[in-house]
């Protein structure tokens, strides 16, 4: 469907790994899960659940953790960690919510916490061009490119807290998706 590129791509090490990407568009779950080639869990918004018994069912058989939007997401937030305990890998949003611009919002230190927990790195990716693919408002797919840059893992003892990990996160962020040409 798409004119699709992942740069990077065996920058994701195996055991244990959080990947961290931008949010521009309702596929980028799907893209992220492709690129990372290897199974991860992702979380996502309890609301967005419900509208549609497709999107529930595909949502779901791709391993979403449901989290809920305005509580502290303490199960969700276990969900993870026993995943991670077993090796595996747990994709999430630190921006929160779809964006149309990146820097939109400042981002959620939740993949930091999650990768300090556990002792595992956190691995910045880059999606380009989903917005395009689908944008936020128009849930009709388009075919346009995307472009996956997958980012060197960041590691939590290179780090003095969460914050620090996070603020590595975003200038990385910003650096490839002007790489990708997201930014003009």
């Amino acid at each position: 469907m798409w004119d699709f590129e992942v740069v990077g791509k065996n920058a994701i090490p195996r055991g244990p790994v959080v990947i961290a990407a931008n949010h521009f568009s309702h596929v980028d779950p799907f893209v992220a899960a492709v690129a990372a080639e290897r199974p991860t869990r992702f979380l996502g918004v309890d609301e967005l659940f419900g509208r549609s018994k497709f999107f529930d069912g595909l949502t779901y058989y791709l391993g979403v953790i449901p989290m809920p939007r305005g509580t502290v997401p303490l199960q969700s937030m276990r969900t993870a960690l026993d995943h991670l305990g077993t090796g595996g890998g747990v994709t999430l949003f630190p921006e929160g919510r779809r964006v149309s611009e990146w820097g939109e919002t400042p981002p959620k230190q939740g993949a930091a916490w999650l990768a300090r927990r556990v002792g595992c790195p956190l691995v910045p990716m880059a999606l380009w061009g989903t917005g395009e693919a689908m944008g936020l408002e128009d849930l009709k797919l388009r075919r346009h490119p995307i472009r996956v840059a997958v980012g060197a893992p960041l590691y939590p003892s290179q780090f003095a807290d969460r914050a620090a990990m996070t603020d590595a996160w975003y200038e990385w962020m910003d650096r490839a998706l002007t790489m990708l040409g997201a930014r003009q």
